[in-house]
């Protein structure tokens, strides 16, 4: 026998225990939901997340309205696995979220005084260590992409005011770490390099142009995959103008192919 469908709500209260019964219809009755687990369900999660932020990086507002509804679908799922073995239900998660702000808020919710950004992140790490962690790096996880994880170190170390003081310093550390590269990896120079430690010498210059990013307010994640969704869209155009003129790139000279690649710059 169907169950009746909860019917849609206009008021975020009425929509979100409409969400929370439909979990409960599918947990109790459907096969596929019956069966998951926080594990089973972490790389949906991941690749969830991911989808929106395509979505957002294409500016799509209805696909992000569409992946936001299902990364709260996973956020409600986890919490009702958890309420099976009484570990803790939405209503703790909830709860637990609106006390952590309110916590780490103390100039909206107490009598602190900021003057502006900066103070409210340094506070946030101040407290973060009060109620336990031994690092400020402590809450950076270890699996974020390092690119990402770059960005959040350096964050958080600004956070507590290990940083430069302008961005002058910060780009001469940057030309300080390319000529450190340079001397590794010579391009005019055939002979074979120290490949572990010309890999650092590289690290250490991509962690130092990400640091400049920060201070000139780009996002070195959003800018390098707008990067490659750019050369994705030539590389693409490339290829179908070589197809549409019967070659195979494998064919073409690099000459040959850098018509059509400045013809899609133009595009």
């Amino acid at each position: 026998m169907a169950l009746t469908a909860p019917v849609a709500s206009n008021n975020p209260s009425g929509a979100f225990e409409r969400l929370l019964t439909i979990m409960d219809d599918l947990r109790m009755n459907c096969p596929w939901d019956k069966k998951q687990t926080l594990e089973s369900l972490r790389h949906l999660t991941i690749e969830e997340t991911y989808e929106l932020s395509d979505a957002i990086l294409s500016g799509d507002m209805t696909e992000i309205k569409k992946e936001l509804g299902d990364i709260m679908l996973h956020l409600v799922f986890y919490s009702h696995i958890a309420s099976e073995t009484n570990d803790f239900n939405v209503t703790d998660v909830l709860n637990s979220i609106c006390d952590k702000l309110i916590n780490r808020h103390p100039h909206i919710y107490s009598d602190t005084h900021v003057n502006d950004e900066a103070d409210v992140k340094r506070n946030w790490e101040q407290i973060k260590l009060k109620e336990g962690n031994k690092s400020v790096l402590g809450g950076v996880p270890a699996s974020l992409p390092a690119l990402v994880k770059a960005s959040r170190i350096q964050e958080k170390a600004r956070g507590v005011g290990f940083d430069w003081e302008n961005k002058d310093q910060v780009w001469a550390k940057v030309e300080e770490e390319l000529q450190e590269f340079k001397e590794e990896f010579n391009i005019a120079d055939e002979t074979a390099i120290d490949k572990e430690k010309a890999e650092g010498e590289f690290g250490d210059l991509l962690f130092s142009l990400i640091n400049y990013a920060r201070f000139i307010d780009i996002n070195p994640e959003d800018a390098l995959e707008k990067t490659n969704r750019k050369f994705i869209k030539r590389f693409q155009y490339l290829e179908q103008k070589a197809k549409e003129h019967g070659k195979n790139l494998h064919d073409m000279s690099l000459t040959e192919m850098d018509v059509f690649w400045e013809e899609a710059k133009k595009v």
